[in-house]
């Protein structure tokens, strides 16, 4: 017979999914990196596509490349969370993905910008986000032009759109500063262990608890 403490133990707590949105130059993509490497359990939501694949890109692991029939399909099934058409390409974020994982106990981080972020919590209500900010628009600017990636007109492009974003901060659940990469980092890790212990992530296990107190016996 298993014990009842035993089966606290192994009880599988559903996972939660974790939003992170930023300005683009504000550090999101090495940060989401960095953030993924060091926190065990966590898994990054793959979206869907229908832009050519590139380059050393892989099914299933970079984006999942469908056809624009497909895609078209999942949108009016609403099998998406949310989605968008970036620059003549559709891009979306699975629901059935996003419940599998949590299933398992993953907690599941999506990368998206502050659209996607406002479609999610009408879809996923329990969902909890965090807004990455630069620590300034000058210091943006710079990066950006630091990265020598991009022509001077998309770079134009990149910073009224963080002008735009900048005014979303308010939807978010926690913000961030990106002012040095490794306390920013801390930051998003002290975040997911915060988010993991709220009582709708531990609900299930308290109640687990709370069965042992019934009935017992004072020595």
């Amino acid at each position: 017979r298993v014990s009842v403490a035993r089966e606290i133990k192994t009880a599988r707590t559903p996972g939660s999914v974790i939003v992170i949105s930023a300005p683009s130059g504000s550090g999101k993509s090495t940060l989401v990196k960095r953030l993924m490497a060091s926190v065990p359990g966590l898994v990054f939501s793959v979206s869907y596509t229908t832009r050519p694949r590139r380059r050393g890109e892989r099914h299933g692991k970079d984006y999942f490349f469908v056809s624009r029939e497909q895609f078209g399909r999942m949108v009016a099934a609403k099998e998406f969370v949310e989605w968008a058409d970036v620059h003549g390409q559709w891009y979306g974020t699975s629901e059935q993905q996003i419940r599998k994982a949590q299933q398992a106990g993953k907690d599941v981080l999506l990368d998206i910008d502050v659209q996607g972020h406002h479609q999610v919590r009408r879809r996923l209500p329990d969902a909890v986000s965090i807004f990455l900010l630069p620590p300034s628009f000058r210091e943006l600017e710079r990066r950006l032009r630091q990265r020598h990636s991009d022509a001077p007109e998309v770079i134009r492009r990149r910073l009224q759109n963080a002008r735009r974003e900048i005014t979303r901060w308010r939807e978010y659940d926690f913000l961030v500063v990106n002012n040095r990469l490794s306390s920013a980092l801390r930051s998003l890790q002290a975040v997911v262990e915060a988010i993991r212990v709220r009582r709708q992530a531990q609900q299930q296990r308290a109640q687990e608890i709370q069965k042992t107190f019934v009935g017992g016996k004072y020595e």
